[in-house]
């Protein structure tokens, strides 16, 4: 049974082989702790991409028990602060999130910016930097892919892609993915589509490109796994990806 540790802020799947991978998920849950009163927007929009990646976690979570791989993914929603965003950046906590007004973070000043980002947002990256140096104090060079998830609809533009492979400097490994998921033969892949790697602050520039290790960030389309089929065969498909390449990688 694959041990699984949690805190408001993080939960940590303990992999289960001697492995240099290292999943992680950054936008895993839309949960806000009861002393946020729901940051004061109707719960249904909890449910929206908004609040969370629709599928990641259960994708993550199905591809760490696939690859015995170890995971970190978040507890809080992006709403409340966003994990994969640095400090500086002015959507570190949003006001205005695709329509919908945040009501809760209007008033956020310094303090309260301190305080979500003491409580949250450093302990998910701490519980990051503990498994890279688990991973390393094994004798490997860890290599690190975050999974995401991205709304098929954006302003109305119908979004084609099925996955994409978002990347900075580290050209090799998101090459090698592109090649993977074209290798499927159905599926549309995006090359730093729908968004640009090329972020930051962020998590992986934090934790990958700021170290030098190997890095790409996966997004798949949220209604190919909004369900539990599909979330299973996504984790073959990605699965089928990382395994011929996550020893190749410097």
């Amino acid at each position: 049974m694959t041990k699984i540790t949690a805190t408001e802020a993080y939960e940590i799947v303990a992999g289960t082989h001697d492995t240099r991978l290292i999943l992680l998920c950054d936008h895993a849950s839309n949960r806000i702790p009861d002393d946020y009163g729901g940051l004061g927007i109707p719960e249904e929009q909890f449910s929206r991409h908004i609040a969370y990646d629709i599928g990641a976690r259960d994708l993550t979570l199905g591809l760490a028990r696939r690859l015995e791989a170890p995971a970190v993914l978040s507890c809080f929603s992006r709403l409340l602060i966003d994990p994969n965003r640095g400090m500086d950046d002015p959507t570190l906590i949003m006001r205005i999130s695709d329509g919908a007004v945040v009501p809760g973070n209007r008033g956020v000043d310094e303090a309260e910016r301190q305080r979500r980002t003491a409580r949250f947002h450093q302990p998910y990256h701490r519980a990051i930097a503990e498994q890279i140096a688990a991973v390393s104090a094994q004798g490997h060079v860890p290599f690190l892919v975050s999974i995401h998830s991205f709304t098929p609809v954006w302003r109305g533009w119908r979004r084609p892609w099925h996955v994409g492979i978002l990347w900075d400097r580290d050209e090799a490994v998101a090459r090698a993915m592109i090649r993977g998921f074209l290798a499927q033969g159905d599926l549309v892949v995006g090359d730093n589509e729908p968004y640009h790697g090329a972020l930051e602050g962020d998590t992986l520039n934090t934790h990958g490109t700021r170290a030098g290790l190997p890095h790409a960030l996966i997004e798949v389309r949220q209604d190919l796994i909004a369900g539990k089929t599909g979330v299973d065969e996504w984790v073959e498909r990605v699965a089928k990806v990382i395994e011929p390449i996550m020893y190749d990688v410097r």
